[in-house]
């Protein structure tokens, strides 16, 4: 296997123009990276471009790739490329393994690529010091926030004495090192798949580097040309909206549930700023510990149930938390501050959210949130907002990353009907500037609903005719 990887691999670079300036995009051997079916042809490596390429001579960053496709496929045409969603997340550390006819190599050949600043890139952003700063609020009752502002700064601190440039880790970068790797790799143009960011990460793709994109497939997209932070809360509400009228509708629920919406506002109006507390016992420990908490606690244990598959739990776990039944819930949200995320690089996502979202959002306009949705005011939907910006000190993104992305691209766009962040108002927007994009409303499915609804595999359907209007062929989906 070692032979066949080092006869497959070579060193390639191409030169790219970059302000005037060039740089060098080059490709280094990253074996091992992948287990894979023998018969494939298997490429893995790492990406170099500049940091910065405004600064071409400076610092560079290594980022992850596999390229993976059949014998008989085209090495440059109809390859598709996915990057994951976060942003914060890795890529290819999510694929351990390759089968011949998996995923979209029944398409054509396929890259999975990481986002600069993630797990397996040089350097890698981690900010392991927050976690714990919120795992030491909880054990010594002390404020959350502060905690988390001075493990901010220690992170930035320790990230900024190694030379790292915070403020080059953000969308448009990301879409150039896209491209960076097509040219590299020889390859023609890409179907982009892109989930939650990376749908707003292709779409931006699409705008800087048009001949690179043959389809966008966008899953749930955030697109970077909204405010999240103004609309969050709405999202949010509306989602929960969906729960209330499914129970208003379902015949079987009606007596259960009845008045569940104008109760829950009811409660969690009535809580805003309340303290809770309870033992807690966390995993490894032998001693409990008691433990103060809010109403955010409680809405991220809802907001983490509107999946597909635990939101048919919503009204019931509502019904109990309304009744001061609250641990069971609880706990399972301090579970998972206890186990911490290691998977996120939180310092990647603090430079892409300060930069471009945080940066242009209006904290009179987030407020306005407060006023129309008491019983949502105050809950933090995100874990980045405008006093963690501060400390992180980056640059504002430019405005060409606020604009719509006006494109003739054909697009598969997917939302799910009680997706608690990236509604489908955000899918009707993206539509509204792409004349030859499809979008697929599923109903009852949350974030990333993906793109198969009742056995049929609507990517197939699009890939095979891209401008052909697809028909829906299940009662749970809207083809708009």
């Amino acid at each position: 296997m070692r032979l066949f990887l080092a006869v497959l691999f070579f060193i390639s670079h191409i030169t790219i123009s970059a302000s005037a300036q060039t740089y060098k995009a080059v490709v280094l051997p990253y074996p091992k990276l992948v287990k894979f079916d023998p018969r494939l042809i298997v490429k893995t490596g790492f990406l170099v471009v500049p940091e910065n390429r405004a600064k071409p001579a400076g610092k560079t960053v290594k980022i992850p790739f596999i390229y993976a496709r059949k014998p008989d496929q085209d090495s440059s045409k109809n390859i598709s490329l996915f990057t994951t969603g976060g942003p914060g997340y890795s890529t290819t550390a999510n694929i351990d393994s390759i089968a011949y006819d998996s995923g979209f190599l029944k398409f054509g050949g396929f890259i999975a690529f990481d986002q600069r600043g993630t797990k397996r890139t040089i350097p890698c952003l981690d900010c392991l010091e927050v976690g714990e700063a919120v795992k030491r609020s909880y054990r010594e009752g002390k404020n959350k926030d502060s905690l988390i502002l001075k493990a901010t700064i220690a992170c930035r601190k320790r990230l900024s004495d190694q030379g790292i440039d915070l403020s080059a880790y953000n969308t448009m970068e990301s879409a150039t090192d896209i491209n960076d790797l097509r040219l590299t790799l020889h390859v023609d143009s890409l179907n982009l798949i892109g989930i939650s960011y990376s749908g707003g990460l292709m779409l931006s793709v699409a705008r800087q580097h048009p001949k690179a994109v043959r389809t966008l497939l966008l899953n749930s997209p955030l697109p970077a040309f909204v405010n999240f932070e103004e609309h969050a809360l709405l999202n949010l509400n509306e989602a929960f909206d969906k729960v209330f009228d499914n129970c208003v509708s379902d015949s079987v629920s009606q007596v259960k549930y009845a008045n569940l919406r104008d109760r829950f506002h009811q409660y969690f109006s009535n809580i805003t700023g309340k303290n809770f507390s309870l033992r807690y016992l966390e995993k490894g420990t032998r001693d409990s510990i008691t433990i103060k908490y809010t109403k955010t606690e409680l809405l991220n244990a809802l907001s983490d149930r509107l999946n597909s598959i635990q939101v048919k739990s919503v009204p019931a776990v509502m019904l109990d938390m309304i009744n001061g039944k609250h641990a069971d819930y609880v706990k399972e949200v301090l579970d998972g501050y206890f186990r911490g995320d290691p998977a996120l690089s939180l310092g990647m996502r603090y430079s892409v959210y300060c930069t471009e979202q945080i940066a242009y959002a209006s904290q009179v306009l987030e407020k306005q949130q407060d006023r129309i949705l008491p019983w949502l005011a105050g809950y933090p939907v995100n874990n980045v907002n405008h006093q963690i910006c501060d400390c992180w000190e980056v640059r504002k993104e430019a405005q060409d990353a606020k604009t719509p992305v006006y494109s003739a691209v054909p697009a598969l766009i997917t939302g799910g009907d009680i997706d608690p962040a990236c509604r489908p108002f955000y899918n009707r927007l993206i539509q509204r500037y792409m004349p030859n994009s499809q979008l697929l409303i599923i109903h009852n499915r949350g974030h990333l609903p993906g793109f198969t609804v009742d056995g049929t595999d609507y990517v197939k359907m699009f890939l095979e005719n891209p401008y052909q209007k697809i028909i829906a062929k299940s009662d749970a989906l809207i083809v708009e």
